[in-house]
């Protein structure tokens, strides 16, 4: 075989269309094999002899797509000093674009004695470990073209690439829960006519199912456990994992973006699949343990701030290489529309505390590709300081937790929230305007996959997490949830009415709320997990989304809430509310208003009313500060929302100064929640009786 020198960039294998260049980093190893893994189960290894600044590479003429390969790595093995090289494991690739196989779990993928966890262990890996794929990075794009939709009229839908797809009765069995599955008529159908207009897909980099998972039974349902960040995760193909599963996942992004909707990857650059110091020996660990990884005093083990074992040492200059170069890969290859970043506050700590200057954030605001795409921070890890809401620099968004959970609150009846949940209806200015960030740097959610799904938010008290067999222990204790009245499933029509209302309540909030909104897949099908809030490992029923024939009041409901939404720029507004009249409007009104249910201005005492659970709200469609894209002035009807959050019904008054004439156009005590053809006409002055847990939203024309 023909060993030519090679480039030492790029990175991984790069075939060129006659052979493969192969080029790895580490700094620790005295030398590195390349092996080419044969389908008898031979190996052929080459020594990479070219280095340049710890980059061994090697050119080999006449290697293929769909070559299998691995690394060796001969160098020493002293936990004490954070040296963990062993070449009897068979390393995958950290630039690998396609993985293959699955972990045979057994104690030669692991570099210690399971008896004896000082005790070297030289069995060979390969048999029972995955292998790394040449893959060929031509792709019939065709007239491909990113949808780069503008926050403002974006519609988040979080969805598992499994779980949406598994159980449509629509699709072939042979493309259930795979990525052909995403690009499907009847997938594609069903988000457009929901008005979607971004896929949030969970983890599809390459991730492991934990030896402890799999020995209960269990998988790691979820994916956050990456092990390839280049590669997309081989058991969501359905033809193959040679390289088949690179060109099914761009078809289905090339389809997706046809149908003008954005694909989002949730990537979790934190932390691998590797564990902490009794993990397996999979790739980073082998390649460079130190240069990878955030270690203690003692380097045998490992700093943990995502509950996961362990963290990427986020000062690593060869780590920042590796993230930035695998979002640039995603962007410019796969052609993905952004990135929502798990447990981002990890990635902010370049020493131990959370740094928003952090390199991480220095390198993503200058680069020129990654910098335009959306980029979406789950505000928080496990590590002390980690709850960073409201702290990520301006150019990005985030989940807003404290929206959750003060919608969450304000819906079940808890005390003195009717101040916060102003603000967070409005945007969560006190977060995001002292930085210059706008209403759209708030995520809003009110259900997503890590807790209680929206059906399950309304019928359990408490979690039920039996069936992950922690005996209850895993999973969030503190829900803020409300069965309405009997835990689980009931036949009781008043309590089932009750939690159909508050599911209506909370999906009517969500979009009719400044900011972004996201739904959680299934919602829309009311869809249950019988009451577990931390699915991450049941990969079955429980937790892939039922498609029913008929997708009853529920899904017509959000559908409604989702295009009043679009139809009228008064809910997603680019700039906060003034609370004033806006100059050039020609309109004496304050562009939003505050009213108790007797239809009078709020005062502070009204605020601070610890039994307050009612109010209104009026958003002037006639006061919207912020132009057109062509400079032009922005009008929209005007709307007068009516929120009652109380246990007993009440009568609203309708302010006499802001509009002679208004419309009933949502009613969430009604099951259908919006009124066929014309709704009510309702004159200023009047009343409206709200029933209890109910909301009303009212219409002016401009």
């Amino acid at each position: 075989m023909q060993v030519w020198p090679g480039q030492a960039y790029p990175l991984g294998a790069t075939y060129d269309g006659a052979g493969t260049n192969f080029a790895v980093f580490s700094e620790a190893a005295d030398r590195i094999e390349l092996c080419l893994l044969h389908d008898d189960g031979s190996e052929t290894a080459i020594e990479l002899r070219e280095t340049d600044a710890f980059v061994r590479h090697a050119y080999l003429p006449g290697i293929m797509p769909g070559q299998r390969y691995g690394f060796r790595v001969h160098g020493p093995y002293a936990p004490e000093r954070g040296q963990r090289c062993n070449s009897a494991k068979l390393l995958l690739d950290p630039y690998a674009r396609a993985i293959s196989g699955a972990i045979d779990w057994g104690e030669e993928v692991y570099g210690y004695h399971f008896g004896s966890p000082d005790k070297r262990n030289d069995l060979d890996s390969a048999p029972r470990t995955m292998t790394s794929v040449v893959v060929n990075p031509y792709f019939d794009w065709g007239d491909d073209r990113p949808p780069r939709t503008e926050y403002h009229h974006t519609v988040l839908y979080e969805a598992h690439v499994k779980g949406l797809t598994m159980r449509h009765p629509a699709l072939p069995d042979e493309l259930r829960g795979t990525y052909a599955a995403l690009a499907h008529p009847a997938i594609i159908e069903h988000l457009t006519e929901l008005g979607v207009t971004a896929l949030e897909l969970m983890p599809v980099h390459q991730f492991v199912n934990d030896h402890r998972l799999v020995d209960m039974g269990l998988n790691n349902y979820w994916g956050y456990n990456t092990i390839g960040f280049f590669a997309p995760h081989n058991a969501y193909a359905s033809w193959g994992d040679r390289g088949q599963q690179v060109l099914e996942f761009k078809s289905a992004v090339r389809a997706l973006h046809e149908a003008g909707i954005e694909v989002i990857l949730d990537v979790v650059y934190n932390h691998t699949a590797e564990g902490n110091h009794l993990g397996p020996t999979l790739s980073f660990r082998g390649l460079d343990n130190a240069s990878y990884y955030r270690l203690t005093e003692d380097p045998r083990y490992y700093m943990d701030t995502t509950g996961t074992g362990n963290s990427l040492l986020m000062r690593s200059p060869h780590v920042l290489q590796l993230i930035m170069d695998s979002l640039r890969y995603w962007v410019t290859e796969m052609h993905v529309d952004g990135f929502r970043f798990d447990l981002a506050a990890t990635l902010a700590r370049q020493f131990h505390e959370v740094d928003r200057l952090s390199s991480f954030f220095d390198l993503v605001q200058q680069d020129p590709v990654v910098s335009q795409v959306k980029l979406i921070a789950e505000p928080w890890d496990v590590g002390e300081g980690g709850y960073q809401v409201g702290n990520f620099p301006p150019l990005w968004t985030e989940w807003n937790g404290k929206y959750r959970d003060t919608v969450r609150d304000m819906w079940r009846g808890e005390p003195q929230t009717l101040a916060e949940f102003a603000s967070r209806l409005t945007g969560s200015s006190d977060l995001y305007q002292d930085d210059g960030r706008r209403p759209l740097a708030s995520i809003n959610f009110v259900t997503c996959h890590d807790g209680f799904t929206m059906h399950d938010l309304v019928s359990y008290n408490d979690k039920h997490n039996e069936a992950n067999g922690e005996d209850n222990r895993d999973g969030e204790s503190h829900n803020r949830s409300w069965n309405c009245g009997a835990e689980g499933e009931s036949d009781d029509p008043e309590i089932l009415e009750l939690r159909a209302r508050q599911m209506r309540n909370f999906i009517a909030t969500l979009m009719l709320s400044q900011g972004v909104p996201m739904l959680s897949h299934g919602d829309e099908f009311a869809r249950t997990q019988g009451g577990n809030n931390n699915a991450y490992c049941q990969d079955g029923e429980l937790a892939w989304v039922p498609w029913p024939e008929d997708g009853g009041d529920l899904l017509e409901f959000t559908r409604a809430m989702v295009w009043l939404r679009r139809d009228h720029p008064v809910f997603r507004r680019r700039r906060f509310f003034h609370g004033r009249p806006v100059q050039g409007t020609h309109d004496e009104l304050s562009d939003i208003a505050w009213f108790t249910p007797a239809g009078e201005e709020m005062t502070q005492h009204d605020w601070n009313s610890t039994q307050a659970r009612a109010l209104s709200v009026f958003l002037n469609g006639n006061a919207i500060s912020e132009p057109g894209p062509r400079g032009e002035r922005i009008s929209d009807d005007s709307f007068l929302l009516m929120f009652n959050a109380s246990a007993k019904t009440t009568e609203f008054v309708v302010p006499v100064n802001h509009g002679r004439q208004w419309q009933v156009v949502v009613d969430t005590s009604r099951p259908e929640g919006v009124p066929s053809g014309t709704g009510a006409k309702v004159p200023a002055g009047d009343r409206l009786t709200l029933v209890d847990r109910s909301m009303v939203v009212l219409q002016r024309p401009a």
